[in-house]
């Protein structure tokens, strides 16, 4: 089983960051000041929550003109819900053994 970095699970486990992410899922890239019309902060923690999200490669950013437009990289969350669904598994198989010896 591959582990994904804890980063990751930590930019995500923030419930702003969270949030942002789902919004970019959802409208595709924007802008800081949009990202913070969704999640109540102030535009610099939004930038602060955004920077971070990008060192764990969930996002990246580029510039048009004078503004920055994040946009959510697919590739690490697929990790990470590829890596969840094997512990799962791996879950749902203990349990089934345990259910098969406490049945005996």
């Amino acid at each position: 089983m591959t582990a994904v970095g804890a980063p990751l699970f930590d930019a995500l486990g923030d419930a702003n960051r969270l949030r942002i992410v789902v919004r970019l899922c959802e409208v595709g890239p924007s802008s800081t000041t949009q990202v913070t019309q969704v999640v109540p902060v102030t535009r610099q923690a939004a930038s602060k929550h955004l920077r971070l999200l990008e060192s764990a490669g969930v996002v990246s950013s580029s510039r048009h003109g004078r503004e920055r437009l994040w946009s959510v990289r697919t590739e690490p969350l697929a990790q990470a819900s590829d890596y969840l669904a094997q512990l799962s598994r791996r879950w749902d198989a203990a349990v089934d053994r345990l259910r098969a010896f406490v049945e005996e």
